[in-house]
């Protein structure tokens, strides 16, 4: 298979690099100063260049907050950035794979999301994701939309570095009790994306590691996990940590349509245990 990758300096993009240069594919990383996604005509000509038969994109500007002061940009990178690719990949036949997030739900729900019910993104982040969502699905038939939630990975900046860099200081922890997700591992969710991809069924998936708990439990387990079991952690609400984005307050995702295709991630205590174990930090 001929594949594209976008933000493939990112951590999932890299991954994706990795695991599908592994399996024999043939794989064209691009990312930032190499290939400007807001320029259309430059991404036109890229692809036609390389004429693949899937794009895999990641590429995306993550600084939720970022985003909140500055939504036009917000909108421009994440949203019709990714019409570019999926107009310019519609012109040579191919698919384009695209990473969106639980954000692009309101968070006022019940029960988990599943696929197909209504986004209503409540910040800007979110909003460009679902612009990229729509960007893609009406120019391009050929579609996958992969909506994934509270990545983590190794390298860089992420929740459970966070958690325990502040536990390792001495530092008090203060974590929200009402913001509610899917914690997801970077390596599984590479993983799903080049099975569902290799699958080749446009759709909207749900890509995330199965269960779902507040920010709380999840520092909870990350700390007891990793042998801080007497590191206390104050709860606090949302309203309690003052920033510049709003996020949505109970947004977990149901993996239904990637499952039907036998496309599941493990539960995500065990993606949390094999990261620590990964890092060396897992409590013995």
């Amino acid at each position: 298979m001929n594949v594209i990758i976008t933000g493939a300096k990112g951590r999932l993009g890299s991954k994706l690099v990795e695991r599908l240069t592994a399996a024999g594919h043939t794989v064209t990383a691009t990312d930032l100063p190499e290939l400007d996604l807001i320029n259309f005509w430059a991404v036109r000509a890229f692809i036609h260049d390389h004429k693949p038969e899937w794009i895999l994109h990641p590429a995306a500007w993550t600084d939720v907050d970022g985003c909140a002061l500055e939504p036009e940009k917000a909108a421009l990178i994440n949203g019709h950035a990714t019409g570019n690719i999926a107009a310019a990949a519609a012109e040579v036949g191919a698919g384009v794979a695209y990473v969106s997030s639980n954000e692009v739900f309101d968070g006022r729900a019940q029960k988990p999301y599943n696929e197909f019910d209504a986004a209503n993104p409540i910040n800007p982040y979110g909003y460009s994701k679902w612009v990229g969502e729509q960007s893609l699905i009406y120019t391009n038939p050929r579609h996958m939309i992969i909506r994934t939630a509270w990545l983590f990975a190794h390298g860089g900046k992420n929740f459970i570095q966070s958690i325990l860099n502040a536990a390792q200081a001495g530092k008090p922890l203060r974590v929200v009790t009402n913001e509610v997700a899917n914690p997801t591992y970077n390596d599984d969710l590479a993983e799903a994306i080049i099975r569902l991809v290799t699958i080749g069924r446009s759709g909207t998936y749900h890509l995330i590691n199965e269960g779902f708990c507040s920010r709380f439990a999840f520092a909870r387990y990350v700390l007891d996990r990793a042998g801080f079991v007497d590191t206390p952690i104050a709860q606090i609400s949302a309203s309690e940590w003052q920033r510049p984005s709003v996020p949505p307050e109970f947004a977990p995702m149901n993996n239904n349509a990637a499952a039907m295709l036998d496309v599941r991630l493990p539960r995500w205590q065990y993606a949390v245990d094999r990261f620590l174990s990964k890092e060396g930090l897992m409590a013995r």
